[in-house]
C-alpha cells in the first residue's frame, strides 16, 4: 500500500463515528424515519416472532465465510426475496446530528451510512432506505416479510458482490434501540439493513426500526 492509500485510510478511520453515537443517533431518530407517510390500507410487514436473531446469546463468530474485502464504495443493493434491485448512494449525517437519508422523492434508493465499514469489511456496515414516501411504497418497504437464510448482495464500485446471508430480522423501539447489539461487531464481516417499523401515527410517524442482520457468506 503506498503512503498515500495508508493516509487515505487513516483520515477514513477517524471520521467513522464511534458506535455509541451512532446508536444514540437512531434513538433520537433516523432520518428516513421522519418522511414515512405511513397512511396506506395495509402497512409495511413486520418481522415474524421467528424470524428475530436469537437475543439470549452473542451471535457466533461465523468463522468459515470468505476473508474480509478491503474498503469500497457502494454501487447497488439487490435483495431478490423482496424484488429490490436498487441504486446506493453515500449517506453521512445530517446538520441535525442524524443518520441522513437518500432522497426521499425517488423511492428506489438505499443509502449507505459513510461512518462506518464499508460492506465486505470487517465490522458492521449500514444499509438505510425509505419505507415509503407520500406516493406509496419504498425501496424498504418489504423488508420486514424477509426470513432467515435469505440473501442481501451490495455491488461494490470496485467490481466485487459482498453477498450477506440474513440470520435475524427485528423491529426494534426508537425509544429503546438496542445500539450494542445491532452495531456491535462480531470480528467478521456483517451488513445491517435499517428501515421504518412499527406502529405509526401522524403525529410522531413510525414508532420503531425494522433491522435485517446479514453476514458475509460470498464474494464473487
Amino acid at each position: 500500500m503506498f503512503a498515500s492509500e495508508v493516509a487515505e485510510e487513516e483520515e477514513r478511520q477517524k471520521k467513522r463515528a464511534p458506535w455509541g453515537v451512532i446508536a444514540l443517533v437512531l434513538l433520537t431518530g433516523l432520518a428516513l424515519i421522519r418522511n414515512g407517510s405511513g397512511e396506506f390500507d395495509v402497512g409495511p410487514p413486520q418481522p415474524a416472532t421467528a424470524a428475530a436473531a436469537d437475543s439470549r446469546t452473542p451471535v457466533a463468530t461465523f468463522s468459515n465465510g470468505p476473508a474480509a474485502l478491503p474498503y469500497s464504495v457502494v454501487d447497488r443493493v439487490r435483495i431478490p426475496a423482496i424484488q429490490v434491485n436498487a441504486p446506493v448512494v453515500p449517506v453521512g449525517l445530517d446538520s441535525a446530528g442524524w443518520v441522513d437519508a437518500p432522497p426521499p422523492d425517488n423511492a428506489n434508493l438505499a443509502g449507505w451510512f459513510t461512518g462506518a465499514v464499508s460492506p465486505g469489511e470487517k465490522g458492521t456496515a449500514v444499509i438505510v432506505g425509505h419505507v415509503d414516501n407520500m406516493r406509496g411504497p419504498a425501496v424498504f418497504y418489504g423488508l420486514g416479510s424477509l426470513k432467515k437464510g435469505n440473501r442481501v448482495e451490495v455491488q461494490r464500485k470496485d467490481g466485487k458482490t459482498a453477498t450477506f446471508e440474513i440470520y435475524g430480522v427485528d423491529v426494534f423501539a426508537k425509544n429503546n434501540f438496542p445500539g450494542d447489539r445491532v452495531y456491535g461487531s462480531k470480528g467478521t464481516p456483517e451488513l445491517r439493513v435499517i428501515t421504518c417499523g412499527g406502529g405509526f401515527s401522524k403525529q410522531h410517524g413510525y414508532d420503531g426500526n425494522v433491522v435485517v442482520f446479514a453476514r458475509l457468506v460470498e464474494v464473487r
